[in-house]
């Protein structure tokens, strides 16, 4: 008989993501259990109730995704579950706390689409701030900007608690190669002179950049906002904006809005829900997805459009 999908989804929050559930649903797993309240040293135990119920053939139909709300603990949990496989019983993990891989891989790929059609090299060079930028989406745009070739600050309201998102982003996610500064919500009337790209990452309902800096950035060409709840984080810029000239901007810059970046980040969840499931062989392997990979499927989605 042939063996139900079955995605095993962890958190260490005290649920689920419903979009998550949905998302995982429509993607072909037939069976979603939660296991909530999760510490990182309880995963091995669990990885290995879930491989070793199953046949070699079985597990191939089973998946483990990682949610919560914190990005270390989420790709801490994701190494801690690939560790605890034991070959042939292996099963595919992705990781996304609140969207977050997903959300910032699709607004960094628009942002860079945009940039080529201006004629530029992509992020290589690009002198990008995240205003906002100590939550999880903020940190991935961040990270991802980086191995990009940009120059990236990480912009919020305490200059230490910036400077140290950034110092944990170089050493835990851009494995050495990156130099994400910090830097505080103060002094961005000073950092926008010098901004060629901004991401807009701060909680739903806060504006994080108002119109005078808008029209006081000389040389900003590209604006992303994640937030669909009015008052938009980037004045001039709304949810439907895709390329659209931001109201204001003197330097002629343009927006991608929440609907926009959604867009891309539903089709980039979706494909890595859906890769998890495609091992139709014992030659197939599994996949254990984060971040990067997300960035990867996130930039073809956006070279489409």
């Amino acid at each position: 008989m042939e063996k139900a999908f079955i995605l095993h989804m962890f958190t260490p929050e005290k649920n689920l993501s419903p979009f998550d559930v949905n998302m995982a649903v429509d993607a072909g797993w037939i069976s979603t259990i939660p296991y909530t309240q999760l510490e990182v040293g309880e995963i091995t135990a669990l990885v290995q109730d879930a491989i070793f119920s199953r046949s070699p053939a079985g597990v191939r139909h089973t998946g483990i995704f990682i949610g919560g709300r914190d990005v270390k603990t989420a790709m801490d949990m994701l190494r801690a579950a690939q560790s605890s496989m034991v070959p042939p019983f292996e099963v595919s993990v992705f990781a996304d706390p609140s969207g977050s891989f997903t959300t910032a891989a699709a607004m960094v790929a628009m942002v860079e689409r945009e940039l080529e059609k201006k004629g530029n090299e992509g992020l290589k060079g690009a002198n990008v701030l995240c205003l906002g930028g100590t939550g999880p989406v903020g940190q991935i745009a961040a990270v991802l900007s980086a191995q990009a070739g940009a120059n990236v600050k990480i912009i919020g309201r305490q200059l230490e608690r910036a400077q140290s998102i950034a110092a944990l982003c170089n050493a835990e996610y851009g494995g050495g190669k990156t130099a994400i500064e910090g830097d505080a919500d103060a002094n961005k009337g000073e950092l926008i002179k010098t901004a060629d790209v901004v991401f807009a990452t701060a909680a739903a309902g806060i504006q994080v950049l108002s119109a005078e800096l808008v029209a006081a950035a000389p040389q900003l060409k590209v604006a992303a906002d994640v937030n669909a709840v009015p008052p938009s984080g980037i004045a001039g810029l709304d949810a439907f904006h895709s390329g659209t000239p931001i109201e204001g901007s003197n330097s002629g810059a343009v927006g991608i809005g929440a609907l926009a970046i959604g867009n891309v980040k539903y089709q980039t969840q979706s494909e890595l829900l859906t890769r998890m499931r495609q091992r139709h062989s014992k030659e197939d392997k599994p996949v254990y997805l984060h971040y990067e990979h997300a960035f990867e499927a996130a930039r073809s989605f956006a070279k489409k459009l």
